[in-house]
């Protein structure tokens, strides 16, 4: 993808969503990791919470007033559809979206907030995309697929160009990774900008999707998934996002559940950011050595969504 698809998609999403802080993680009691300046994107502060609502503005800019009107449609763990109600809020269009039984309630109760009308659908997100993709086929329903489209993961992307602007001398990004549209997005955006910066994927121990497709050389499709972590849990990932992330991602590192829980904790104790557990997946990272830093660079964690202050 080229550096002005990235830049097209700022443009078309800009004053509808927002334009994130990048704050230092300095002054702090408890760093999350030594001999680096460590900056945090706060993406959790996000219109709806999260980064979604940048890709699924971006789709929204270049469908037609036809496929608008028809209403849209969705599977989500949550945050995604989060967006996407954001989006028929705004175009004042119908939303529906689908979610699996492992969908927090807080964030059912966000999306009726928003508008949208939720429909549960099987255990996680797989069962409640095939749902949600014979829904719109049946009604004439446009279907925006949470991380396997081209405009959603440019929308992603901007986040990149911004870190890059604020912060030009960014010598590695960590981004957590669920179906893959963020690090896809932001790995090849954030190379497009300039070839050297490191990029670091960070997936559940009990869903490592884009890992174990890396190790095998292809798409794969897990078994089961065993996360709290709703929204990294997508057993299968697509090949849009799997050849990007082949290109342009160094290595994904694996976390645990509680090493997230840690993490989002810290968040909230030593910096006031409230994150969800996969927000706090590349600080948990970080806090656990598993990401090797060069002395002195300036790295970037994105914490990708919000989350319950003090999480548990």
């Amino acid at each position: 993808m080229e550096l002005d698809v990235f830049r097209a998609a700022a443009q078309r999403i800009a004053g509808r969503v927002r334009r994130t802080p990048l704050i230092e993680a300095a002054a702090l009691r408890e760093p999350a990791a030594q001999g680096c300046i460590l900056d945090l994107k706060l993406e959790c502060l996000q219109v709806t919470g999260s980064f979604k609502a940048r890709g699924v503005m971006n789709k929204l800019g270049i469908l037609s007033e036809d496929e608008i009107a028809r209403g849209i449609v969705t599977a989500s763990g949550g945050n995604h559809g989060l967006g996407v109600a954001y989006a028929g809020w705004l175009a004042k269009t119908p939303a529906t979206v689908y979610l699996g039984r492992n969908t927090p309630t807080v964030k059912l109760e966000r999306l009726a907030a928003w508008g949208a009308t939720t429909r549960v659908e099987g255990a996680g997100w797989d069962e409640a995309n095939q749902a949600a993709l014979a829904h719109a086929m049946r009604d004439g329903l446009t279907y925006i697929h949470p991380f396997a489209d081209a405009a959603v993961i440019a929308g992603q992307g901007t986040i990149a160009l911004e870190v890059i602007e604020d912060a030009p001398d960014t010598a590695m990004l960590i981004v957590p990774i669920g179906g893959g549209g963020l690090i896809a997005g932001v790995a090849a955006a954030a190379h497009a900008c300039n070839s050297a910066i490191r990029i670091i994927g960070v997936e559940p121990v009990g869903a490592p999707t884009l890992h174990e497709s890396l190790r095998q050389g292809r798409v794969v499709t897990l078994p089961t998934v065993d996360t709290a972590a709703n929204t990294l849990a997508p057993r299968r990932s697509d090949a849009i996002n799997y050849a990007l992330i082949r290109d342009h991602v160094e290595h994904i590192v694996l976390v645990e559940d509680g090493e997230m829980r840690h993490a989002a904790r810290w968040l909230w104790q030593e910096m006031g950011i409230a994150a969800e557990l996969a927000g706090a997946a590349s600080v948990a990272a970080l806090r656990q050595g598993r990401i090797e830093i060069p002395p002195g660079a300036r790295i970037c964690a994105i914490v990708s969504g919000t989350g319950d202050a003090g999480i548990a």
